[in-house]
């Protein structure tokens, strides 16, 4: 608990200190993978507000406030974070208030007091992005530069892995059993409702070996408040030289495009489903069991490529493969027309009525296997381009700005969170289509494909 991190890329820290700092990605990922994404991002949408069209309109506008609310103090915490030393209060402080966030989401039911439930969300997407800029600052001082792919990378296929088990056992001790565990009500969508505090649970127990075992950063200033004045000093410094940084900046222009875009993928990706197929909580948590198993083997391998191609080709690599996947996902369209039939079609040209069968298992029309098949592709893409991004900037960083520019990382990932979401909204309500909204997010990630080609992989230096 007292020991301190080695300088960045030495490599001394033990393989207990490595293995507890991965560990946060798997304390951490069921609650993007069961509240954002899976079952209580669709729930809210087609029941607490209940309709989906709607809901995915209310869900972009929170995420946009909590994304503003990131975007203006999260470079700030980071530059406080490298004058004053340790990580892990910052960490501690963080996560404890996404794990009370968390557990105030039990209380979202359809008909109550939506207010209370829209603070906790951006409460909860607020900390857990500002506890991923303190735990992402401490990545260099873990491993060797030649090695901080692979450490990112396995670091994202736990915390996908971590999901994937957080999901299995939602859908078969809550979902599909007739009486979920703990007696839980159905008719009350409590199988729903529990994913917050699951969620936050499992945060508060798997991030222990974090605190128990990883090495934090040696306090450097005398005081906090000292660490504060030192911190706003050094963004200002930081800005004065801001041509030293240019290339880091084009990076993190580049991200803030390709990350929003692949948030809101995810981020409405079961919204999109539940409204366009009818999806209920099983049947979605069947999906993301698919979606989180080959986006852990994605990262795993995008590690590997990392470290042998480079961060940059690694992310080109992801950034197209998500690109074309999202653009085949927006080529899929589902019209009611009355009698229980639907008319699908499929790239944009393959049109048919479909009807289903009585006893039709899960993914039973070509339009839902076809979704199936390209959300499978977004996950296997989507993990490396995630954790290249962060290796990245690990390399770019100058020595002693590593938590300012993660600040400034999360900014890139959230400071267009506030425009992603409500392009998606605005598209969305003024086309009164889900498709049509969704499709708002391939602006996003070809702007960040094309910013990124701009970018040079080298470490940036500044005068400290």
């Amino acid at each position: 608990m007292t020991e301190t991190a080695a300088p960045a890329g030495t490599g001394r820290v033990s393989a207990a200190g490595r293995f507890g700092w991965a560990m946060f990605d798997w304390a951490n990922q069921p609650y993007f993978t069961l509240v954002t994404t899976f079952i209580f991002a669709p729930y809210f949408a087609t029941q607490v507000i209940g309709d989906a069209t709607e809901g995915q309109a209310a869900w972009g506008y929170v995420q946009a406030a909590a994304g503003l609310v990131i975007a203006l103090l999260s470079p700030v915490l980071g530059a406080i974070a490298d004058a004053h030393g340790p990580k892990k209060p910052w960490i501690l402080a963080f996560q404890a208030l996404a794990v009370l966030s968390c557990a105030a989401l039990w209380y979202a039911v359809p008909d109550g007091r939506l207010w209370p439930v829209l603070l906790a969300l951006a409460l909860a997407s607020v900390a857990a992005e500002f506890s991923i800029v303190f735990n992402n600052a401490m990545l260099p001082s873990l491993v060797p530069d030649s090695h901080l792919g692979r450490l990112s990378g396995r670091a994202w296929g736990l915390g996908y892995a971590g999901g994937l088990v957080a999901l299995f056992l939602v859908l078969f001790g809550f979902s599909l059993p007739e009486t979920p565990l703990f007696g839980l009500d159905k008719a009350l969508y409590e199988h729903d409702r529990i994913v917050g505090p699951l969620s936050g649970l499992w945060m508060a127990v798997f991030v222990l070996p974090l605190f128990l075992y990883t090495p934090d950063s040696a306090r450097r200033g005398p005081s906090l408040a000292h660490a504060v004045g030192a911190g706003l000093a050094r963004i200002a410094q930081s800005l004065r030289e801001a041509r030293r940084l240019a290339n880091v900046g084009r990076f993190l222009l580049a991200r803030m495009f390709y990350q929003d875009g692949l948030t809101a993928l995810f981020v409405f990706g079961g919204i999109y489903a539940a409204g366009s197929f009818g999806w209920k909580s099983e049947t979605l948590g069947i999906f993301g069991i698919v979606i989180s198993l080959f986006a852990a083997l994605g990262a795993f391998v995008g590690g590997w490529l990392d470290d042998r191609l480079g961060s940059k080709r690694a992310i080109a690599i992801a950034l197209v493969g998500v690109l074309l996947a999202s653009l085949g996902v927006v080529s899929i369209a589902v019209v009611p027309i009355g009698n229980g039939v639907a008319r699908h079609t499929v790239a944009f040209v393959y049109s048919y009525d479909w009807r289903p069968e009585p006893g039709a298992g899960i993914f039973s029309s070509p339009a839902e296997r076809t979704f199936l098949g390209l959300a499978v592709a977004i996950g296997i893409f989507g993990g490396p381009l995630q954790a290249a991004s962060r290796t990245m900037l690990s390399r770019l960083a100058p020595p002693g700005m590593v938590g300012e520019l993660y600040g400034l990382y999360a900014l890139s990932g959230k400071a267009t969170a506030f425009l992603a979401p409500l392009a998606v909204a605005l598209a969305t309500e003024g086309f009164a289509s889900q498709r049509l909204g969704v499709a708002a997010i391939l602006l996003f990630l070809l702007l960040g494909l094309v910013l990124l080609a701009g970018v040079r992989e080298e470490r940036a230096s500044l005068s400290l």
